[in-house]
């Protein structure tokens, strides 16, 4: 199914997953904001996206990752994208350290929020916009 849904939906179909899995850190991130000890992550979306499409010059998402590759050749299975989100987290960078050990900065992670929910809002525009033309070749309408 996740065949179809690469040849139908392109790039589109991965990009939407992983702009989810990184709404989902900066939400879980923000929910975290006053948690002692709490690490702020995030999700290097444009190398996960690559290893997800199995797109040329994606930069190692660490030692597990040797699948990709493979996962191109015939007969072997789609990379999961859930997987690829999952090793491409990375914990954020502390901006002011905090005496708890939290190193989540609140306006940050409201501004990463507001521009993650903007690129998922754009993808999936790019996705109903596959989704219309389709239809319309389908139903003539």
């Amino acid at each position: 199914m996740a065949d179809i849904t690469s040849t139908i939906f392109g790039i589109h179909a991965n990009a939407l997953s992983l702009r989810q899995q990184r709404l989902d850190l900066i939400a879980s991130n923000i929910a975290n904001v006053d948690t002692p000890g709490y690490k702020a992550q995030d999700l290097d979306f444009a190398t996960a996206l690559r290893h997800a499409s199995n797109l040329p010059g994606a930069a190692p998402l660490g030692d597990q990752l040797e699948m990709a590759p493979s996962a191109s050749q015939p007969g072997s299975a789609p990379p999961d994208v859930a997987e690829i989100g999952r090793l491409a987290r990375f914990q954020r960078d502390e901006m002011q350290p905090a005496l708890d050990g939290n190193t989540v900065d609140s306006q940050l992670e409201h501004a990463a929020f507001a521009k993650a929910a903007l690129e998922y809002r754009v993808t999936l525009n790019m996705f109903e916009g596959r989704a219309r033309s389709l239809m319309l070749a389908i139903t003539g309408q």
